[in-house]
């Protein structure tokens, strides 16, 4: 079975993946990469200010003879409450 590895990439940097994965087709290669970027939105979302600002990050899958994937997030904090209060006064 091919081992693929999956590259975590954010605002700050790069991860590599030294030790990846052995998957038995590209369908489930595509399954563990979105398993993978949702953990990484669901970390972002909460570690976000709530000021917010769009934040990027992707899954980068590679095998061993290169790339093959990449599976992008974006996702953008809009605090509708100062929205509200400035309208207000």
């Amino acid at each position: 079975m091919p081992r693929y590895y999956f590259d975590l990439r954010d605002d700050t940097g790069i991860a590599l993946d030294e030790e990846g994965l052995e998957l038995s087709s590209p369908r489930a290669v595509q399954a563990e990469a979105a398993k993978s970027i949702a953990d990484m939105a669901r970390d972002a979302v909460l570690s976000a200010s709530p000021a917010g600002g769009r934040q990027e990050m992707a899954i980068d899958v590679r095998d061993a003879n290169g790339p093959i994937m990449q599976v992008k997030f974006y996702f953008e904090i809009e605090s509708l409450t100062s929205r509200s209060h400035a309208r207000d006064h």
